[in-house]
């Protein structure tokens, strides 16, 4: 029986992919690397940890990927936070699965304050349980430890009795390691072919669409089950 349903956030109900991803480009000249920004754009739904090796050496991170990250978290709140908004009928989403008795959690590579804004932007904080930010996992996506921290603050929820919802394969590789399945959102840059080759269930063009379709989701499927 489902008892959960756990969002990502960033490209599945806030519109923010290419905000990130302009940040870490700027960020990437700003330390003399230049990376086409559709390559950029590819990692974005990793966190930091997992992004950054995939353009820069060890001996690189060692020297300088820590001021790296800082500088690109400063440059995003500055100058790209303010342009971040949620994806039409998020709330009304959130709402019609709590009206079937299911707790929400979000999982999230984002550091905790720039979570607390995205739920005051959304205005869902009166309907999320639980939500775990980068600060509560030793790895981001596509690592499932984001996933299992989740599932350890809900408590009695086990990851067959949650559905993850996310618009990155990342997503979907990190909920199966844990097996649990994975409903795409089309929010950021992966289109549908991706999410499901990567272990999607099910796939929907934004949160609004999976609102006009819950009755024929697999949300409503297992609560007939």
């Amino acid at each position: 029986m489902l008892k959960a349903v756990i969002f990502d956030i960033d490209g599945t109900l806030i519109d923010s992919v290419e905000l990130h991803a302009q940040a870490w480009h700027r960020a990437f000249i700003h330390f003399e690397r230049q990376v086409p920004i559709e390559e950029i754009r590819k990692q974005i739904g990793k966190g930091s940890d997992q992004l950054l090796p995939v353009f820069f050496t060890l001996y690189e991170l060692e020297r300088f990927g820590g001021e790296l990250e800082h500088h690109r978290s400063e440059l995003y709140r500055r100058e790209f936070l303010r342009n971040v908004k949620p994806f039409p009928r998020v709330r009304e989403l959130l709402l019609r699965i709590r009206e079937d008795g299911r707790r929400i959690a979000l999982a999230s590579s984002a550091h905790n304050d720039e979570l607390s804004y995205y739920k005051r932007l959304m205005n869902v904080e009166d309907l999320v349980e639980e939500s775990v930010s980068a600060n509560k996992a030793a790895r981001s996506k596509p690592h499932p430890d984001i996933f299992c921290a989740a599932l350890h603050q809900l408590g009695d929820v086990h990851s067959d009795e949650a559905v993850a919802v996310g618009d990155t394969p990342y997503d979907a590789a990190a909920a199966s390691d844990i097996h649990m399945r994975t409903i795409g959102i089309l929010g950021g840059v992966w289109p549908e072919e991706k999410l499901r080759e990567a272990g999607c269930i099910e796939v929907f063009r934004s949160p609004a669409d999976l609102l006009e379709r819950f009755e024929h989701s697999a949300l409503a499927e297992a609560r007939a089950a």
